[in-house]
């Protein structure tokens, strides 16, 4: 992917924004790495735990009417892992420690996902396959005229039967 290191690069920035970042992953929403900087854990495990959670939490907004899924945080004893729409097909994976503010992470959670999804886009519609101009239909001659037809209330040579 031609944007990996630029992805790479904002999640770099955003570890040095926010020090209580531990790590941070990008992946799209079926489970690949994008990029990472996840020192200590795993990056494939984590980018298809992420795919699964996203699965589970997609349904349940689904289920209770909430609408599109944006984020979803999860809380453990030693801290955060948060995860963030970026773009229509990926996702940022955030982790941070316990004694983070909650309200800055999702603030430059939601601005680095924002940033990463313009960019895992862009390079999804680059790669789009380029499609043919649609071209108008040349008209020669004379245009054709509609007919209509009287609806038949009979079979063809059915046999008619008169009272007499």
């Amino acid at each position: 992917m031609a944007a990996e290191p630029e992805i790479l690069e904002e999640l770099r920035r955003l570890r040095a924004r926010v020090p209580q970042l531990t790590g941070a992953l990008a992946a799209s929403v079926d489970g690949l790495v994008l990029a990472h900087d996840t020192p200590g854990v795993e990056p494939e495990s984590l980018a298809a735990l992420t795919a699964t959670a996203l699965g589970v939490a997609v349904r349940m907004a689904d289920v209770t009417a909430r609408g599109e899924l944006r984020e979803l945080l999860l809380r453990g004893v030693h801290g955060y892992v948060a995860t963030y729409a970026a773009g229509h097909t990926a996702v940022l994976t955030l982790l941070a420690q316990d004694r983070i503010n909650v309200g800055r992470l999702h603030l430059e959670g939601r601005r680095a996902g924002g940033r990463i999804g313009e960019l895992v886009d862009a390079e999804a519609a680059a790669r789009a396959p380029a499609r043919p101009p649609v071209k108008a239909a040349a008209r020669t001659g004379t245009p054709r005229t509609r007919t209509t037809r009287t609806p038949r209330t009979t079979a063809p040579n059915a046999p008619t039967t008169t009272d007499s």
